[in-house]
């Protein structure tokens, strides 16, 4: 019989074991910080009616989805995690409570083209806070406060938060005459960090936006208006009393970076930007991207905003919302690329490895699930091995702790217990050694997934 040969596709991740620890340790960090702040965990499917997905499609979108026929029925699979929140929303709107707050870490597809660093198939980390006809400016100072609280638990200390608001763009746009045009502004704006004021000038004045070269002029001024938080809001102030929509923005601008400082965020890790936007047109207040300080090339690792109908495609009801997404996939390869992963974190599959001594494995079994009811993740080697392959075993695996139990350990009552990494070996009775390995194990599993030696 022939063999296929084994392989990956393209734009697929697929880690081996100790990476893959890594990586699902970002992902419990990232769970555990979304739920302190009052989260709920969400799970929707990934695959939809394509009508439903397709919603509020066409475009890139359309281009981009994997969509394909089971029987009669036309399917994709989905393609970010906030359009199937749109549909849970409104389908289950008589069942929710809200501000409903919702995080969700699941797989997306998307059939674009695979490069390094970019993914077929990924990860999206999201949350979002859903109201119910308003929902209060607080949500938009809160939502990046928790981006900073999961970066930093991760590890990362070197990372900026840019905050903008689009009603203070649009309002700018709207003095110059502009608002027709003003979505494909920010879209050629939202390219500034990529291709330069030069290239983003000649496209504003390009036949497709068709500006004046004053025009294009002074929108490059303005948004190139820079300093402290403090020194960039001062400047916009000089705008106040010229457009409603712009007063508004200032104003919520104000307010996030008031509160953002309340809720614990460091003057550092935030900035006021005007150059961001983000290119979808369903942002219509405060918008964030966030970008590694030592590592601008790589672009935004966590993005989103305030939108005011999430749902509009679904329903009648009126459900604005704020949220933001980290592309977890795209973020673990940086993160490995760069070499921030802590390679010093313990990986292992199991905390301990039994090496039964005596052909009878009862009490090897006994000690093994002593050890699982008091939380010590458990491995009994009982192959047919040499002693030396069974320890080499436990080496390649990281395994921390070795436990012998022989004829002399089961008679006394008591199991040798051997600290791989220091070759120092105990003989314990079963509930010293489950104390002795939990002590052990506080001190190895203090480190976080992330490395970042920046200050």
């Amino acid at each position: 019989m022939s063999k296929v040969q084994p392989r990956t596709l393209s734009g697929f991740m697929e880690l081996l074991p100790a990476r893959q620890a890594q990586f699902d340790r970002m992902v419990e960090i990232l769970r555990q910080t979304y739920s302190l702040y009052g989260f709920t965990p969400l799970d929707t499917p990934l695959i939809e009616a394509s009508e439903v997905l397709l919603a509020k499609g066409g475009g890139e979108t359309e281009k981009q989805i994997y969509r394909f026929m089971k029987g009669d029925t036309d399917l994709s699979l989905r393609f970010d995690l906030t359009v199937p929140l749109a549909k849970y929303v409104a389908l289950n709107y008589g069942k929710l409570t809200f501000p409903f707050r919702r995080f969700q870490i699941g797989k997306v597809y998307r059939g674009e083209r695979a490069q390094r660093g970019r993914f077929r198939e990924f990860y999206q980390a999201d949350i979002d806070v859903i109201g119910d006809g308003k929902l209060d400016i607080s949500n938009e100072a809160e939502i990046p406060a928790i981006i900073y609280q999961a970066f930093t638990r991760l590890g990362l200390k070197r990372f900026q938060i840019r905050v903008n608001n689009r009603k203070i763009l649009n309002g700018f746009y709207a003095m110059l005459g502009l608002t027709e045009k003003s979505g494909d502004i920010m879209r050629t704006v939202d390219k500034l960090d990529k291709i330069g004021a030069e290239k983003v000038k000649a496209l504003l004045m390009d036949e497709e936006i068709g500006l004046s070269e004053a025009q294009a002029g002074e929108i490059l001024t303005f948004i190139a208006i820079t300093g402290s938080n403090e020194a960039v809001l001062a400047a916009l102030e000089g705008y106040r009393g010229r457009n409603e929509v712009f007063d508004q923005g200032l104003s919520e601008l104000n307010t996030v970076v008031k509160y953002l400082a309340a809720f614990g965020v460091p003057q550092d890790h935030f900035a006021v930007d005007l150059t961001i936007a983000r290119g979808l047109d369903y942002y219509t207040g405060t918008v964030y991207e966030t970008t590694m300080l030592d590592h601008p090339e790589i672009g935004s690792i966590c993005s989103g905003g305030r939108y005011d109908n999430l749902a509009e495609y679904y329903t009648d009801k009126q459900l604005p919302g704020v949220g933001i997404s980290i592309g977890l996939t795209r973020l673990f390869f940086v993160l490995e690329d760069q070499g921030y992963l802590n390679d010093a974190l313990n990986t292992a599959p199991a905390d301990v490895l039994i090496l039964p001594m005596t052909d009878d494995l009862s009490p090897a079994i006994a000690l093994a699930t002593t050890l699982r009811q008091a939380g010590i993740r458990t491995q009994i080697h009982a192959e047919q091995k040499k002693f030396k392959q069974k320890i080499s075993y436990a080496d390649k695996l990281s395994i921390p702790y070795a436990v012998f139990l022989g004829e002399d350990e089961i008679s006394s009552g008591v199991c040798a217990v051997k600290d791989l990494s220091t070759g120092q070996q105990v003989k314990l009775s079963p509930a010293e050694a489950v104390a002795h390995i939990q002590a052990g194990l506080e001190k190895l599993n203090q480190g976080k997934p992330i490395l970042d030696k920046g200050e």
